[in-house]
């Protein structure tokens, strides 16, 4: 994902800080990271559900893209609770 800018919401840096996921984590997230759910009509961009790696650790990040500006908003960002996700993490499992 090509982003010019990062733009945390106040609940994603609410909630980084309680899961100990930083600001490089995210970055690194979002260059190397692999999307895993798209979500066309968000509004007011379209946003990603975007699946990295950190430490051996999966991280979750839903991320919204301006595609004019190229700026990236971080929404909310998470480790995956294995028994709703499958074993890769990338598809949510109904139980």
């Amino acid at each position: 994902m090509d982003c010019k800018e990062l733009i945390f919401s106040a609940h994603a840096i609410q909630r980084m800080f309680e899961r100990r996921i930083e600001t490089i984590h995210i970055k690194a997230i979002i260059k190397y990271g692999e999307i895993i759910t798209e979500y066309p009509d968000d509004l007011p961009f379209p946003s990603y559900l975007i699946l990295g790696w950190v430490n051996n650790r999966p991280i979750h990040a839903v991320v919204a893209i301006n595609g004019k500006s190229k700026r990236c908003y971080i929404i909310t960002a998470y480790i995956p609770d294995p028994s709703l996700w499958s074993s890769d993490f990338r598809k949510r499992e109904l139980k």
